[in-house]
């Protein structure tokens, strides 16, 4: 039988040991110690400003809070699993501490209201260390792309050979996806930026308190405008998990071509030993296991999305017990989001690049073939025409067994009397990549302007 509970009054407070396991969620709410006790200190303060609680009582409150924390920093202070949840560990602890005074902590809030307050804060702080993680990957692209500005490749579509692009122009591309990334974050952070604190348990309190004091406190912007709806509301973990999902598409797409591009088949890069393992059975292999399981992992992340969306969405108003379920998907979602994004930076940053087989790649596949087109139309031919007839050359070519560059003249002429000596020129990879000036594109003067850009971005 489990002692008995901090709620004991209208029932006896002690559930059965089973069923107290099942309504337990200190397992997995305990790591918002910190922001609990913070919630705690700046609740007194506002007790204490509107003449609630005297400011002696304040002030064994914050002394008690505060000792608490010290302690479980320092590791003196180890949380009771036997507790339900971190918000009754808390005052539990601190009454012990502090005697009947800290009993009156709980004055005009409730467990519904501090636990919104708890992971709007948890998660507002996990929001900035995981922005701070995404600019350390994008620091290391840009320090790869500006090492490699001149190694010509394939682009692809359909994962068929398309035109030549340079591979910083590439790895700029998961820049510009990862800036997007950081503006979701922050924009579902604006949002989550609203103090449910004095809400209460659904209704609000008969206690005159200041809510836009503990807001200011705690470093909100303001307070959640309706006490039903504050205590009620997951948008603010929904907007979040929904802008990691994005992310992590993102990685896993990036992760999806490093293991591509590792591969013998395409040879582009290689990745560091230390970030790949061998096989137990065959010696010659080099498998890019931490790249794959970025990319497995952003099933997990998904799930938990769908997960507290399929959670919330039968719900009726105020609180209900269903949304302690919450925190596990969203805890998950940001400790796999970090895990993947401290992994992938060092891979990135560590992995070397094999421009002698990128050009070769570049080389094959006909991907100059629109250059060529617009060689044509820029004598006059209109597009459609000059399309179907480096077709047709195309498809000569590879009936020959030759390439773009190796067509001698005459056959070119033999197909279109427009084609004169400098083609060669035209469909040359270097010029060809050279040539494309359009902003955004993969020229010399865009690829610089979107590298000065990501440094300016990231403050280099």
């Amino acid at each position: 039988m489990a002692s008995e509970k901090l709620w004991a009054g209208r029932t006896r407070g002690r559930p059965e040991r089973a069923a107290d396991d099942f309504n337990s969620s200190i397992s997995i709410d305990c790591r918002m110690f910190r922001q609990d006790i913070a919630g705690s200190a700046a609740h007194a303060a506002m007790l204490a400003r509107q003449g609630i609680i005297s400011q002696d009582e304040y002030e064994k409150i914050k002394s008690g809070l505060e000792g608490i924390l010290t302690d479980l920093e320092a590791g003196r202070l180890e949380i009771d699993q036997e507790a339900e949840d971190i918000h009754m560990f808390v005052e539990a602890e601190l009454t012990r501490r502090i005697g009947e005074t800290g009993k009156k902590l709980h004055t005009a809030r409730s467990r519904n209201d501090q636990v919104a307050l708890d992971l709007r804060m948890y998660l507002r702080d996990e929001a900035d260390g995981i922005i701070s993680l995404i600019k350390q990957l994008m620091g290391a692209i840009l320090r790869q792309a500006e090492a490699n500005l001149d190694v010509i490749m394939p682009g692809y579509t359909h994962l068929q050979r398309a035109q030549p692009i340079v591979f910083a122009h590439h790895m700029l591309a998961y820049a510009a996806m990862l800036e997007r990334d950081i503006d979701r974050i922050c924009d579902a952070v604006k949002r989550m930026n609203l103090s449910p604190l004095g809400s209460c348990a659904l209704a609000g309190t008969t206690h005159d308190a200041d809510r836009e004091l503990t807001a200011e406190l705690l470093g909100f912007s303001g307070i959640t405008k309706n006490s039903i709806d504050g205590v009620s509301d997951r948008d603010f973990c929904l907007e979040l998990m929904s802008a990691l999902s994005i992310l992590m598409m993102h990685l896993s797409r990036l992760a999806e071509e490093l293991i591509l591009w590792s591969s013998w088949e395409f040879g582009f890069v290689e990745l560091d030993d230390g970030y790949t393992t061998g096989s137990s059975i065959m010696p010659q292999k080099k498998n890019p296991d931490m790249a794959e399981l970025v990319r497995g992992k952003t099933g997990r992340v998904y799930g938990n999305l769908v997960s507290l969306l399929t959670t919330m969405k039968g719900l009726p108003l105020a609180y209900n017990k269903d949304m302690q379920e919450d925190k596990k998907e969203v805890f998950e979602s940001v400790d796999t989001v970090r895990a993947c994004l401290s992994i992938m930076e060092p891979m990135i940053a560590t992995m070397k690049v094999n421009r002698e087989r990128m050009h070769a790649a570049a080389q094959e596949g006909f991907i100059n073939a629109t250059d060529l087109a617009d060689y044509l139309t820029k004598r006059g031919l209109p597009f459609r025409s000059a399309y179907r007839t480096v077709g047709e050359i195309v498809a000569y070519a590879m009936k020959n067994q030759k390439v773009l560059e190796t067509l001698t003249l005459e056959e070119y002429k033999s197909f279109c009397d427009l084609f004169e000596a400098d083609l060669y020129s035209e469909i040359d990879l270097s010029n060809c990549v050279a040539k494309r000036v359009s902003a955004g594109g993969t020229g010399p003067d865009s690829v610089a302007a979107q590298l000065k850009w990501l440094r300016e971005y990231l403050g280099k």
